[in-house]
């Protein structure tokens, strides 16, 4: 006898319960509270912000402000879902320009703990006080702004207050989440109390002078010293901030710092053009440092993404990613023996940081802004660095890598260019002062050049710098002429997936910009017919494949450039003067002038240091001088 199914039945589900799954995807710790709270507490214009937690958030948190505050009446409409004073329209929702807009997270914390909410606007007699639980309002003593008090937090879920980690552990995820505004604000006050002991504290900090005490009051001095200035603009895009230098790198990218709007955001496009900057210049697997500033129209970004805010998604992508990668290898191109000779060293600073190896960089480096055109590898056309003859360029060079100069030809194979022409051993020890790597005064064991200038003393590993001065001069040749494409005799097919063959189709006037023909064979399969000739001996699909899966989410050009900079690497690796070379004081000096003048002189190829500065201090600290 068959057994009669019966059918589930469709219903509504009641509000609580409605506002407490909706609670987990907006609350997910402490740290998610907190995030919110400021949110609201920024956007209602607050110049202070206190936050006081008990057990790392669990049992209490509370954000106090002094912003606009929030009328009587209003209330308890700002603890139902949805409900929200930042947008009225979809054009609003569109182009966003507040941090909260959603209206959820607050009507999601009443309903998984007991909330309370404290106001007063300007003008009132008083504040008052809502109770989320109860809805009871009453009066209450307070000045201008808002207190959100949120105790007990997952009470009404104690399965989802098991997922939580220790106490300490969630007041470093809620001082974190703090230190992510105040990164952003510096004309922002914050301070952070836990257990009635205050933690963390941010005054604040207006102006352009504000915005450097904050970051050095955030991540320290360190940070600031081994950082250079952005500030650059690409069409509608304006990055800004401060990229850590490669010496400057970490094992972890724990201080990697990305705003769009003011929005702290953690974004794949981003995150990828900040890295590819770096290629060129970091060592292994290390993690650059960064503090980034994206300004953009609201309309091209989107902001509703997921309930946590922290992602976003741009309406042209690959603009975005081009203005960070430009942003950053712009300022990182500047050697900081430039920097050196336009900024005053601070010596206290320097016997702070108890290191010989850390160059010290005062927080205002030159700006990098936007020069005319750009090259294929998305650098500046210095105009005249580009009148100059490349080969010539490289001539001035060869007496580095050739065999032993005669005497007599040691001053002429120096002069043939402006910027060596004043080498000479005859220069005085106070003009060559005045050289950023100073004047030659010695070769130690066949490796290291020893020169004096104004810090003190200045080691130079002479292969690793020549090596870099080479692979410039070899890619700046190579961008001041289009990328040429060689037919190969025979097309390379290959099976593709759907993406792969739909990048190739809309993509095909970028792919003829790389030197690259990609076409179908069929439904199925695609054929490289042409590659970049410098490329000619590779394996084209294998560099096929690569770029149309960096076309379809970022920037493609940076697979033709990564693998044409491998083969020039090796040139200029084999071109470069090798250890045990004798070098004359006047070929030393040519390669420190040299090192001066050229993009990313500071490391080598494979990212490894070219050059040290050791202070005086430092000197006189190992001999123990003034002690």
């Amino acid at each position: 006898m068959s057994q009669v199914q019966i059918l589930p039945t469709i219903r509504e589900l009641p509000d609580v319960l409605i506002s407490q799954i909706a609670a987990g995807e907006v609350v997910e710790r402490p740290a998610s509270v907190v995030r919110e709270l400021v949110d609201n507490a920024l956007d209602a214009g607050a110049r202070q912000i206190t936050l006081r937690l008990l057990g790392g958030g669990i049992r209490l948190i509370s954000v106090e402000d002094d912003g606009c505050g929030i009328p009587a009446d209003q209330l308890p409409i700002a603890l139902k879902r949805h409900a929200t004073s930042k947008i009225v329209s979809l054009e609003d929702l569109e182009s966003v320009a507040t941090m909260g807009f959603r209206g959820e997270a607050l009507a999601a914390m009443n309903s998984v703990s007991d909330m309370s909410l404290l106001s007063r606007i300007e003008g009132a007699s008083s504040a008052f006080l809502l109770e989320g639980q109860t809805g009871e309002i009453r009066p209450a003593a307070r000045a201008v702004g808002t207190t959100v008090e949120v105790k007990e937090l997952f009470f009404s879920t104690p399965a989802r207050r098991h997922f939580l980690k220790s106490e300490n552990t969630e007041l470093a995820h809620c001082i974190e989440a703090v230190r992510r505004h105040a990164l952003a604000r510096p004309e922002v006050g914050f301070a952070i109390w836990h257990e009635g002991k205050i933690v963390e504290q941010w005054r604040s900090q207006p102006g352009e002078a504000g915005w450097n005490q904050r970051l050095a009051d955030v991540l320290g001095e360190d940070f600031v010293a081994s950082s250079v200035n952005i500030d650059f603009r690409s069409g509608p895009v304006h990055v800004r901030g401060r990229a850590g230098t490669p010496d400057a790198a970490r094992a972890r990218a724990d201080q990697q710092f990305a705003y769009v709007n003011g929005r702290f955001v953690r974004d794949k496009v981003i995150t990828h053009g900040a890295r590819s900057a770096y290629e060129d210049v970091l060592h292994g697997q290390r993690q650059p440092v960064y503090v980034l500033y994206l300004q953009m129209d609201p309309a091209r970004v989107d902001v509703n993404v997921h309930p946590t805010k922290i992602e976003v998604r741009f309406r042209d992508s690959r603009e975005v990613h081009q203005a960070m990668r430009h942003a950053i290898e712009s300022a990182l191109a500047v050697p900081r023996a430039q920097l050196l000779s336009s900024t005053q060293l601070s010596a206290d600073r320097t016997a702070d940081s108890g290191s010989a190896n850390q160059l010290q960089v005062t927080p205002s480096a030159p700006s990098q802004q936007v020069q005319g055109g750009w090259s294929q590898r998305g650098m500046p056309f210095d105009t005249q660095r580009r009148a100059e003859d490349s080969a010539q360029a490289l001539a001035d060079l060869k007496a580095l890598w050739g065999g032993p100069p005669k005497v007599a030809e040691q001053t002429a194979s120096f002069t043939s260019t402006p910027q060596l022409s004043s080498i000479t051993s005859d220069t005085s020890p106070q003009e060559a002062q005045e050289w950023p790597l100073g004047r030659a005064i010695a070769q130690l064991q066949g490796v290291f050049i020893l020169a004096e200038n104004k810090q003190g003393l200045v080691v130079v590993d002479m292969h690793a710098a020549h090596e870099r001065i080479v692979y410039e001069r070899l890619k700046l040749q190579l961008d001041t002429t289009q990328i040429s494409s060689q037919p190969l005799l025979i097309p390379s097919a290959f099976a593709a997936t759907p993406q792969e063959i739909a990048t190739a189709e809309s993509c095909a006037e970028v792919l003829a910009q790389l030197g690259l023909e990609i076409s179908s064979l069929s439904a199925k399969t695609l054929a490289v017919r042409a590659v970049p000739t410098s490329l000619a001996q590779g394996d084209a699909v294998e560099l096929a494949r690569s770029v149309l899966a960096e076309l379809a989410q970022h920037d493609a050009a940076t697979v033709v450039q990564r693998a044409q900079n491998e083969i020039l690497a090796t040139m200029a690796c084999h071109g470069a003067v090798r250890a045990n070379r004798k070098l004359t004081l006047d070929e030393m000096n040519a390669l420190l002038r040299q090192m001066e003048a050229t993009e990313r002189s500071d490391q080598c190829n494979h990212g490894r240091p070219t050059w040290r500065q050791v202070s005086m201090r430092e000197l006189d600290a190992l001999f123990l001088r003034g002690r």
